[in-house]
């Protein structure tokens, strides 16, 4: 063994030796030639004489210095600088056979300072602009037939998790734009996951503004990102598109539609698919297209994607079957003075799942133990229309009108079975029972601003108004029976209709006036009104023997609630903005009404409260270099109580509980801190995102609970303070490049954590629950042949009691997944996933591990354009959906339907038929 290990540390000093002898070092310090400071994140990029092809590239740190470390080569090449307002630098080299050190560089401005000189085709890899970070396409390496996304994942600083959620240098990304515009929906999972990278020119990345600040100017008061992706200009007349048909064994099968069309300002794109795989439906993942939501999908639930409000997609758990159609629309009208966008979706969505669930119910005096099964089906069907109209009558004028049209139609059935026992294992109760109902629901919502800016820079007027009305109208068929065992109390036996009613009208008004006292400090005043209203209506009728029907009223299980709040909110800040610092606070008033009334067994109830209290947010940002900065973020609120928590109607929907509120309930005020450190390097392409939050509760809203001999609950609500919530992250990414391999690695972990109070048969609980997640991933390239990702992650959880007979649960989850793509030989795509999931200390009759392999081969021909695919998804058919939670109360586990083994032929075919010119060259790849 000792003899092994020396011959392998002999051998890694050996190739680390090789490796340094075949690179050199170019090395400079870049200044202004004006008035010699030092010139921060300037582009520094080397490319070959022969076809200007970017070999590597990195960024100027904060004392203008650089290093790049590159192969040696005899070929000759340029190093150059770029640097927005300055002239292009460029120095000839004749071979990089030897370390070059070019000493002091000076750049001198241009006469227009903000042209950005670049040769045509040898756009820097890289630009740091004021408030935008733009990369450009085609200096990354990706393959032709890649999406979207596997182009944003070779960029420093972005990474992009198995959910498809973006981050940016940390920092998370909440919109995805294509050339300034939405493409089906904001968050921008089609557009990624679809668009051919080797059509976009740029990707640009900026702070997420809202409208306001957008039009006005102003720095962005979020911390989220937004990334818009530009059409290369030869690529932005014409059209593409793919269409996938696949079908498989237990009768599964796939099948979508994209076809988009460009023309300059105009867009046009049409959606439309079909699977019964858990899966959105479009992708461009050469590998695993859509199966079971992508190929990172482990268990059923998360393979859903929001548009507009509609849902499509695994959102829940089970098997979910789904079928879409939809279209949208993008123009420029009125020489750009009329933006428009529309959409419309039709969606129809199948889902099936069977449902085990143990739970451990805590109370003082002990524990008992429920078990139920659950078989449940949920359809439905959505219709939803949006659009986004934006006008410029003037230079200084913006109107914008967004409104947006939604209604569903669903229908739900479930077939039940449950029985609690003591600690003894004797009976407490048991039940049984079936569910059917059907549901229509209808909204519309709008938005409507109006910013007026005066020619003074940073004097400018807001006024926005919104609305959100929706109605939700149910019937439903409830028969159920429910036995007791521990004392006298009659069993519960229903035969029930159901009609609810629910109608929601939400109205808001903002008002905001912003004038600059000087350059860097302008003062803010406001005011906003809200009006929401809410009604709930349920009619319960009993199945009446004599008639035949259900003519009965049931009292008990009928009731009528309306909440009403009006609520006016004045308010004044000031925002600072320095070179490197923004910062805003705002001090306010809210003085709100809030009326609730209820009726209930023939009594009329009716509470009526004014509240007056203090509003306050301040928000900070420090920039301390390019790539580093600190963001706080203080906010205090005030939450009133729900009507359900505080009118005095009893539900007794379910026979095991019942809850009856308050009026006696104060409203909650919490005070939240958010912090985050951000440090990303783009010289050595590594960075970390430090952030955490916490909030602390003064007059909490808390479950107050009792039981009866037969462990039927009864819950009403009590304010507590002292509780607490947070949450804390730390991660660290970074990249390596050395010849043909490309190294990424990345280190996270994140804690959560909070104080939880109640009270249980008369007596006071604590819960102090914490939660632990590392997690560690690493990808190796090898140039266009392999990919091989490895990646664990580690759950922990862990709740505290006091007042409970047992003083603290805990559990933890591992899962390791490995990922492997290979693209030899030719036309032959291969991919394999492999995972291995652990849950510990769950309850006997669950199965605590299984393994998940999922593969796929694909053959590519017709110059690529069409492409036959076969995928086996859980080869070892082991695949589960069983997970253990721990809240303040219980501890359960729960096994659900997932997908399991199948293999699933398809075929793809890619459409694209551009207009303008051609381009002379192919895509320029970064070398290694």
């Amino acid at each position: 063994m000792y003899y092994r290990t020396v011959l392998a540390s002999m051998a890694l000093l050996w190739t680390t030796f090789l490796f340094s002898q075949n690179t050199v070092d170019i090395r400079g310090t870049i200044i202004d030639a004006a008035d010699q400071s030092p010139l921060e994140s300037a582009t520094v990029y080397l490319t070959t004489q022969k076809d200007s092809t970017v070999l590597d590239y990195t960024i100027s740190n904060r004392k203008g210095s650089f290093s790049l470390e590159v192969r040696k080569t005899d070929q000759p090449a340029f190093i150059k600088i770029s640097f927005i307002g300055y002239k292009l630098y460029s120095k000839s080299l004749e071979n990089l056979n030897s370390s070059v050190d070019l000493g002091t560089i000076t750049l001198a401005e241009n006469a227009d300072e903000l042209a950005e000189v670049v040769v045509q085709g040898e756009a820097p890899p890289i630009q740091v602009k004021k408030d935008t970070l733009e990369f450009n396409a085609s200096s990354f390496k990706v393959r032709p037939d890649s999406n979207v996304e596997t182009l944003l994942k070779q960029l420093p600083g972005v990474e992009v998790d198995s959910d498809g959620k973006i981050t940016v240098n940390g920092k998370e990304v909440n919109k995805v734009l294509v050339n300034g515009k939405p493409f089906f929906g904001k968050d921008g999972q089609i557009a990624t996951k679809n668009l051919p990278s080797d059509i976009i020119n740029k990707i640009q990345v900026s702070d997420t503004k809202t409208k306001e600040e957008e039009l006005s100017g102003e720095e962005a008061s979020s911390d989220e990102k937004t990334i818009n992706l530009t059409i290369q200009k030869d690529k932005n007349k014409g059209y593409f598109g793919r269409a996938t048909a696949g079908y498989g064994t237990d009768e599964r099968y796939e099948g979508n539609l994209l076809v988009n069309y460009f023309n300059d300002d105009q867009r046009i794109s049409v959606l439309a698919g079909s699977n019964n795989i858990n899966s959105i439906g479009f992708s461009m993942d050469e590998i695993f297209d859509a199966m079971g939501g992508g190929r990172n999908v482990w268990s059923s639930g998360s393979g859903g994607v929001n548009i507009n409000g509609v849902s499509f997609g695994a959102t829940g758990s089970g098997i979910t079957t789904s079928h879409i159609g939809g279209i949208t629309y993008a123009d420029d009208f009125l020489n750009d003075k009329l933006e428009t966008d529309a959409s419309y979706f039709y969606t129809q969505t199948s889902r099936e799942n069977d449902n085990r669930t143990e739970q451990q119910n805590l109370t003082p005096e002990g524990q008992f133990t429920s078990n139920s099964e659950n078989t449940t089906e949920n359809e439905s069907r959505d219709h939803s229309f949006s659009t986004n109209l934006e006008f410029k009558p003037d230079s200084l004028t913006t109107i914008g009108f967004s409104p947006t049209l939604n209604k569903t139609d669903s229908d739900f059935s479930s077939e039940q079975t449950q029985f609690s026992v003591d600690e003894n294992g004797e009976l407490l109760n048991e039940s049984e029972g079936i569910n059917r109902s059907s549901s229509n629901r209808e909204s519309f919502q709008s938005d409507l601003f109006i910013v007026r800016r005066f020619k003074r820079k940073g004097r400018y007027l807001n006024f926005r108004f919104g609305n959100n009305n929706s109605s939700n109208d149910s019937e439903g068929l409830n028969k159920s029976s429910t036995i007791f065992h521990q004392n006298d109390d009659p069993d519960d036996i229903r035969d029930q209709k159901e009609f609810n009613e629910n109608q929601t009208d939400n109205y808001s008004f903002r008002l905001r006036y912003n004038e600059p006292i000087t350059d860097s400090l302008s003062l803010t005043a406001g005011v906003s009104y809200d009006s929401n209203k809410t009604t709930t209506s349920r009619e319960t009728l009993d199945f009446d023997e004599t008639t035949g029907s259900y003519t009965s009223r049931n009292d008990p299980l009928s009731n009528y609630t309306e909440s009403k709040t009006d609520a006016v909110n004045p308010t004044a800040g000031l925002r600072i903005r320095k070179k490197n610092l923004w910062a805003r606070i705002n001090l306010g008033t809210n003085i709100s009404d809030y009326r609730n009334a209820s009726l209930y067994m023939g009594d009329q109830t009716r509470l009526k409260e004014q509240y007056i209290y203090p509003t306050a947010r301040a928000n900070i940002r420090y920039e301390i270099s390019k790539g580093k900065s600190i963001y706080i973020n203080y906010n205090y609120r005030v939450n009133l109580p729900s009507a359900s928590q505080l009118l005095p109607v009893e539900d007794l929907s379910n026979p095991l509980s019942t809850t009856i509120g308050n009026p006696d309930l104060r409203p909650t005020k919490t005070h939240s801190v958010y912090f985050n450190f951000n440090n990303y390097d783009f010289a050595s392409r590594s960075g970390i995102f430090a952030y955490g939050n916490f909030g602390y509760d003064e007059d909490k809203v808390v479950s107050v609970t009792t039981y009866d001999d037969n462990f039927k609950r009864t819950t009403t609500y009590q304010n507590l303070s002292g509780t607490y919530s947070g949450y804390a992250g730390l991660n660290w990414n970074a990249s390596k490049k050395k010849e043909e391999h490309t190294f990424r690695y990345r280190l996270g972990v994140n804690v959560n954590f909070s104080l939880n109070k109640g009270i249980t048969n008369n007596e006071n609980f604590k819960a102090n629950n914490i939660s632990l997640h590392p997690s560690a991933s690493f990808a190796w390239e090898y140039g266009e042949l392999l990919t091989v990702e490895p990646s664990y992650n580690f759950n922990y959880n862990e709740s505290r009691y006091t007042n409970y007979r047992i003083d603290k649960s805990s559990n933890f989850r591992h899962n390791f997944k490995i990922q492997t793509t290979s693209y030899w030989p030719e036309n032959i795509v291969f991919g394999n996933d492999f995972g291995y999931t652990y849950n510990s200390n769950i309850a006997d009759g669950f199965q605590k591990s299984f393994w998940l392999w999922n593969s796929s081969i694909g053959y590519n021909f017709m110059k690529e354009k069409m492409t036959f695919k076969v995928k086996v998804y859980d080869i070892l058919d082991q695949n589960v959906g069983t997970r253990r939670n721990i809240s303040d109360s219980y501890i359960q586990d729960v096994e659900n339907t997932v997908l399991q083994r199948y293999v699933m032929f398809s075929l793809s075919c890619k459409l694209d038929k551009f207009g303008g010119k051609k381009p002379k060259s192919k895509r320029r790849f970064y070398r290694f």
